[in-house]
């Protein structure tokens, strides 16, 4: 087994992939590492550059399309082999030669996860700099991780740490969640260095403000209900079904004293408030068995154990 696994996610990066080896060369010549370059469906010269290298610490993993971050991260997460897994951006911001540090941090902490804090970060401030502080704000009071800067990719984990859980759509931003979901709660943070972009352009821009405000809804629900989903949409339903009934029976006095209640908006909530209720209850009955199917068919287990250790003395 290697020492380290680093997984650098590119796309359309071919004037970085030059310095970032080198760098990497540097950085980690005292330990035994693989170098994972995972190509997510660039259209330039980037897996031209990578081949160029030259090098059997470096891999090349090409993806046949371009699928996104999370998922490229996954790709090459899956790929690693290394007791420790290191993530870092393709674009020369992030600096491998703080790998070194995080990684003696994380073996003598016994750290889960070491996650980089962009101390001095080098990016604009009204693109970059306030979006991510504020998404950064709404993710820690929503999930209750309380890391300084969810954002940054530059982070070591524990083998076991990372391979525990899977990320798709845009959840790479939530990574410390997700461990925090699978039991993985030893976690600490450091600052790291911070470099301003020289070649290409950011992926990066104000459209995915909406993703991680729709992500963040997600991992709300994950961390609260993932394994009890009834109690949230049963909760709702049976508060909205017992309204919707109270309305009716309401209505339904009115008749038998010779109302007309035919037309009236309350009639209409009433009957939505029902209809609703039992759709709500419903959906939580079809999530609660989904659930028991993701752990029993899978053999999962709703807890992980960290270590069995012996009391008898030696």
């Amino acid at each position: 087994m290697k020492q380290l696994s680093l997984v650098i996610c590119v796309y359309n990066e071919e004037l970085n992939i030059k310095p970032l080896s080198e760098q990497i060369k540097n950085a980690l010549k005292d330990f035994d590492y693989e170098a994972i370059f995972v190509d997510d469906g660039s259209i330039d010269r980037t897996r031209e550059e990578v081949r160029a290298i030259n090098d059997d610490h470096f891999l090349l993993l090409e993806l046949k399309k371009n699928y996104g971050q999370s998922s490229a991260l996954q790709a090459g997460i899956d790929a690693a082999s290394g007791e420790y897994v290191a993530l870092i951006d393709g674009d020369l911001q992030n600096d491998p030669a703080d790998i070194p540090m995080m990684i003696k941090m994380a073996k003598e902490g016994e750290w889960d996860m070491v996650a980089g804090v962009r101390a001095n970060r080098q990016d604009g401030a009204f693109l970059r700099k306030i979006p991510s502080k504020i998404a950064n704000y709404l993710i820690r009071e929503a999930t209750g991780i309380r890391m300084k800067d969810l954002g940054c990719t530059l982070k070591v984990f524990t083998k076991e740490a990372i391979k525990s859980i899977h990320i798709y759509g845009e959840l790479h931003r939530f990574i410390p969640a997700l461990l925090a979901l699978e039991g993985s709660t030893r976690m600490t943070q450091v600052d790291v260095n911070h470099r301003a972009r020289e070649f290409g352009k950011s992926k990066y821009n104000l459209s995915r403000t909406t993703r991680v405000f729709s992500d963040l809804i997600l991992m709300v629900f994950f961390k609260k209900y993932m394994q009890r989903p009834m109690h949230f949409f049963g909760g709702i339903g049976i508060v909205t079904l017992g309204l919707g009934v109270l309305i009716n029976f309401y209505l339904l006095i009115l008749k038998v004293f010779g109302h007309d209640i035919w037309g009236k908006p309350i009639l209409i909530l009433g009957m939505i408030l029902v209809m609703g209720g039992i759709q709500l209850i419903t959906i939580g009955i079809v999530a609660e068995m989904l659930m028991r199917t993701y752990y029993e068919g899978q053999n999962k287990k709703p807890y992980r154990v960290r270590r069995i250790t012996s009391t008898k003395e030696v």
